[in-house]
């Protein structure tokens, strides 16, 4: 397969969608509207199209290896690696003080998507290093920003997030590595982390590890725990590296997908203490966390998109070259490409209606983010910060189980042949599989859903979305066209099936916890096909307008076909889920424990 970044569809959803222009009049960002994005992406696309994708079988079969401790990346990745930092694109969104070029998320997510869709392994290194660079703008003196970021953005060294423990996957208040205070104001750290990305590579010369850990003394539970930089190896006053730290590789995961993605198990102090520094307070460590955490699991979601893109499209090359059948409709006098069977059509669609759906949710809310940190009037900024975090989840959760639907489409398009490794649709969908569980499993986006985004406000937020949604479907049903009027009677089912589910959460949370989080997940996946759903009836209307313009006319009619589909096939699947969460909790609480 050739991937091709699809350039086109994100410019369109950046100029009709996200607004561009308007990210373009944010205070640092007046070099980056519509022409500066179009110049970036297509030179981000060449890269990811000629060097990393071309890379990615080459990783699945001959993954990274592990040798006394040890670890060397697939052949061809730390070049690779090489040619992403040289281009400048780990700094891509990053500030120009440190290094980077200081380009709004808008963009960078966009560049996000081709590197994950061209080779997800390679891109979660430098997903991670984004994460700790965030982390430290966040938390992180002075003296750390500047003796850590530019090695990170120039990829001398690369980022890592050290959460988990053997006794601690989700439920961080169990964590139990320990920093002991030192007269020098460092401390010396002690413990195990698990499933540690990248925890391990000889890509870069130098790991910058944050670790979650408690002081000696700290209270139990999420309170006490603080967050630390442990490098691999540590750095001199002058920058340049000194001794190696006392933390070390004891193993690499044998893993389903992802395997030239390094998740190591890295151990803490077993020769004396491995000298660590701290981030910010004691005791903030988790608040500080979640910055990494919100900027990866915003990233994941993006991967989810990736990962359904490539295989759409190499489930498009297979339907086009495979022959196989009469059709139907008697069309052709013997077999003919199976893209013709009307049910392979009903497949690729949906795989194309969902990528493009999710990619319009994440760029706008990548939008929503510039918004939130560059706009001058702070009301402005507070508007578009509850609405970015709002989507989160649902970028990570909705986008994520996404990418398992599609990707299992995607083996299924290639019927018999999908299940054998060579034809590389089976490589994506094992490696969607990891999406959905790590930086917090979908449940978990769910409960932060319910809890942090809907009940906490009374859903006020939501219902504040809600409003918009439905300024759209207004602008729909007042066209003339039957396309838009069909989409408009089906997000207007959608939005009110939605607010039913924004009401039975803000008022039965507090009351009936179980009944409410029995239907966690599912209204997780309601919201973020209405999200999705309503971006695709605003990219309808554009695609309206400049059709009727005269502009593109085959990729303007596609637009308002996969659209029109979203609507009848996908938002459609959104009455039954708000009858299993307003009233199918007893489904999942009565059966007695024993019963199972």
């Amino acid at each position: 397969m050739t991937y091709r970044a699809p350039v086109k569809d994100m410019l369109f959803v950046m100029k009709e969608l996200a607004n561009i222009d308007a990210v373009a009049r944010l205070p640092g960002f007046e070099d980056a509207g519509y022409d500066t994005a179009q110049a970036v992406l297509e030179e981000c696309a060449k890269l990811n199209e000629n060097v990393v994708e071309p890379l990615n079988r080459v990783g699945d079969t001959n993954p990274t290896s592990f040798n006394a401790g040890v670890v060397t990346a697939t052949p061809g990745f730390k070049d690779a690696f090489k040619q992403y930092t040289e281009g400048g694109w780990q700094g891509l969104h990053h500030p120009a003080d440190f290094g980077g070029q200081g380009l709004p998320k808008l963009i960078h997510a966009a560049c996000q998507e081709m590197v994950n869709s061209a080779g997800l392994s390679f891109a979660l290194c430098p997903l991670l290093t984004d994460g700790a660079i965030e982390a430290l703008l966040t938390a992180g003196s002075d003296e750390q920003k500047m003796a850590y970021i530019p090695k990170m953005i120039d990829g001398t060294w690369t980022g890592t997030m050290n959460l988990t423990e053997p006794q601690a996957g989700s439920d961080l208040a169990a964590v139990r590595t320990k920093a002991e205070p030192q007269p020098d104001g460092s401390y010396k750290v002690f413990g195990t982390k698990i499933f540690i990305t990248w925890g391990e590579h000889d890509m870069a010369e130098n790991l910058v590890h944050l670790v979650l850990a408690r002081v000696v003394g700290a209270p139990e539970g999420v309170k006490g725990i603080s967050l630390f930089i442990v490098p691999k190896f540590l750095v001199k006053a002058d920058g340049s590296l000194g001794v190696r730290n006392d933390v070390h590789c004891v193993s690499i995961e044998h893993k389903m997908g992802i395997k030239a993605s390094p998740t190591a198990v890295l151990q803490y102090g077993d020769n004396g203490g491995a000298i660590g520094y701290l981030v910010g307070q004691e005791n903030r460590g988790l608040e500080y966390m979640f910055v990494m955490m919100n900027a990866a699991r915003f990233g994941v979601g993006v991967q989810g998109i990736a990962v359904a893109e490539a295989a759409y499209q190499r489930a498009v090359q297979y339907a086009r070259d495979r022959i196989q059948s009469r059709p139907v409709d008697g069309s052709l006098p013997g077999p003919g490409a199976i893209i013709q069977h009307p049910d392979v059509r009903r497949m690729l669609m949906t795989m194309r209606a969902y990528v493009e759906g999710c990619r319009a949710m994440a760029l706008v809310a990548a939008a929503a983010y510039d918004a939130s940190h560059h706009h001058p009037d702070a009301e402005v900024r507070k508007q578009n910060q509850t609405f970015y975090e709002f989507l989160v989840p649902l970028i990570k959760g909705y986008s994520t189980e996404m990418s398992l639907e599609v990707t299992s489409l995607g083996v299924q398009v290639h019927g018999g042949m999908g299940y054998i490794e060579e034809t590389g649709a089976a490589q994506l969908y094992r490696d969607a599989k990891i999406l959905t569980i790590y930086e917090g499993t979908t449940a978990i986006q769910a409960n932060d859903l319910v809890g942090r985004k809907t009940s906490r406000d009374g859903g006020t937020s939501a219902k504040a979305i809600a409003a918009q949604i439905e300024a759209t479907e207004n602008a729909l049903a007042a066209r003339f066209s039957q396309e838009a009027k069909a989409f408009a009677k089906r997000l207007t089912a959608a939005r009110l099936a939605f607010l039913d589910v924004v009401d039975f959460v803000a008022g039965h949370t507090r009351a009936s916890p179980n009944a409410v989080f029995a239907g966690s997940v599912p209204y997780l996946m309601l919201a973020g096909n209405v999200m999705a759903g309503w971006q695709m009836g605003r990219a309808l209307l554009a695609a309206e307008d400049r059709l009727a313009a005269g502009e593109d006319v085959a990729f303007m009619q596609a637009k308002i076909t996969t659209a029109r589909f979203y609507g009848d096939h996908i938002l459609t699947k959104v009455g039954g889920l708000r009858d299993s969460i307003v009233e199918g909790a007893a489904g999942v609480t009565d059966m007695a424990l024993e019963a199972f």
